[in-house]
């Protein structure tokens, strides 16, 4: 299914960009992804186990900077598939705030069939989760990620 959404943050475009490649290198962003898998399973029931997080940027073209995002999870059977493929932008909303959007493809584990209200609500509040911390962390340097006590 496809994914859109976005936050608002307070920071300049400059701190935001800094602030998203810092937390794109650190397991913090791993963490986050983890937090936002778990209120996606929670809210779609098993869909498979999250694996790897791979993050690739940011990279700036003109006003917007964007981080590209794969999720990768595991069947119950232990077969990875790609879960999310995505780019997260960043891109000024004003002198002192950016928007913070998330534009993918969810995919649930090869073989199910979701019913469609519940993967489409469950998918959308994971994402919102995972905007919600990268909208903090870019907003304040200290911030925390919206689930840093996850195992990561």
């Amino acid at each position: 299914m496809f994914l859109s959404d976005e936050v608002r943050a307070e920071a300049s475009l400059t701190a935001a960009a800094g602030r998203l490649a810092a937390l794109a290198s650190g397991a913090a962003f791993t963490r986050a992804s983890h937090a936002a898998w778990n209120v996606l399973t929670a809210a779609a029931g098993p869909v498979g186990t999250l694996t790897a997080v791979h993050c690739r940027g940011p990279v700036q073209r003109g006003a917007a900077v964007t981080l590209a995002l794969r999720w990768e999870a595991a069947d119950a059977a232990g077969q990875r598939f790609p879960a999310l493929d995505a780019d997260i932008t960043v891109i000024p909303d004003g002198e002192r705030a950016v928007l913070v959007g998330l534009t993918g493809v969810y995919r649930a584990a090869p073989g199910t069939r979701p019913a469609q209200p519940a993967a489409d609500l469950a998918a959308a509040t994971g994402i919102r989760t995972l905007l919600t911390g990268i909208a903090a962390a870019v907003s304040e340097p200290a911030a925390p990620v919206t689930g840093t006590s996850a195992a990561g």
